[in-house]
């Protein structure tokens, strides 16, 4: 079963047991739709429940069942949190998960028409003006370098196709 990555635990938040969130969804709180977690540490894999949780300055705290001290809470800062893919609503029509992008191959078109790799989607990048695609080699592509794409819709990412496992783009390969 795929995983998805949620946030991760950032500290401890107090004496009994509260634990700050650093959330990747988008809005943050989107992490707290999901009152079981499955914690990942160093490849240690332990199901949690939330219940309690909420804003706290411009991030989260949390509290798990059973932990009430800060001791016990110190055991999970690190933890990154997951949940399993299918526990993800489904997008809708015109929306796509970031995690459905990745190991998408990435296609551009060379001067004569060709299409070409340019490498695989290895993860994306939030920069304020635009969400970013960082784009790997892989077997078969035109070189060795790494590539970051603005996730432009229309004007830059012209087909996503994760069903046939590939994105167009339109991006000069030697750029």
């Amino acid at each position: 079963m795929k995983r998805i990555a949620l946030g991760h635990i950032a500290s401890v938040y107090g004496v009994k047991g509260w634990l700050k969130i650093h959330s990747n969804t988008s809005p943050m709180e989107n992490i707290l739709n999901y009152p079981r977690w499955i914690l990942d540490r160093d490849g240690q894999l332990m199901t949690v429940e939330i219940d309690q949780a909420r804003p706290h300055g411009k991030g989260l705290v949390a509290h798990i069942v059973g932990c009430d001290d800060r001791e016990l809470a110190r055991s999970y800062c690190g933890s990154e949190i997951t949940i399993n893919a299918d526990e993800m609503p489904e997008p809708e029509d015109d929306e796509i998960y970031w995690h459905q992008l990745e190991s998408l191959d990435v296609f551009s078109r060379n001067a004569e028409g060709d299409n070409i790799l340019l490498g695989k989607v290895s993860h994306l990048m939030e920069t304020g003006a635009n969400d970013v695609l960082v784009i790997r080699p892989s077997k078969g592509s035109i070189d060795r370098r790494e590539r970051l794409v603005p996730w432009l819709t229309g004007s830059v990412v012209l087909d996503v196709n994760p069903e046939k496992g590939f994105i167009r783009v339109d991006w000069d390969p030697e750029f």
